[in-house]
């Protein structure tokens, strides 16, 4: 008997659609695996398709942030409410800053001269405050989801 299917030696091929439905009296539990396996592989590539749509339809909102002379630009931004955010940001000063928000959970420090993205989960409806650690006094700004 030769095997359709090395890493499953007792699954093999069924030789006839009726075989394989258990329509006919002679079929073999082989058949009825094999069956089976194609259907939950059908299902898993059906899965995999419907998530990937669902992940690409989720792209994040983009927001270009610059930090020059110790302050963020613009200092108020605005983001949808529920979607994915990504800002990009910009440090045009010579010296580190590190974006710090308590409200966020989030701290990244961006070197100078460098730019980096801060990517932020799905915000409810509300304000989040964020700072400058390095000059906290002049690098303050918000978000705001609406």
């Amino acid at each position: 008997m030769k095997l359709a299917n090395p890493w499953f030696p007792r699954m093999r091929k069924p030789r006839s659609l009726r075989r394989a439905l258990a329509l006919d009296p002679r079929f073999r539990d082989g058949d009825a695996m094999w069956m089976v396996a194609r259907a939950i592989g059908f299902a898993a590539l059906v899965l995999a398709f419907a998530f990937s749509a669902a992940l690409a339809a989720d792209e994040p909102h983009v927001v270009s942030v610059t930090i020059k002379d110790h302050r963020f630009t613009p200092a108020e931004i605005h983001v949808p409410a529920g979607k994915p955010v990504r800002l990009d940001i910009a440090n045009e000063d010579p010296t580190a800053e590190e974006f710090d928000s308590a409200a966020l959970q989030i701290e990244k420090v961006i070197a100078g001269g460098r730019k980096a993205p801060v990517r932020l989960q799905p915000l409810a409806p509300g304000r989040y405050p964020f700072i400058g650690e390095y000059n906290s006094a002049t690098a303050q700004g918000v978000i705001i989801a609406e």
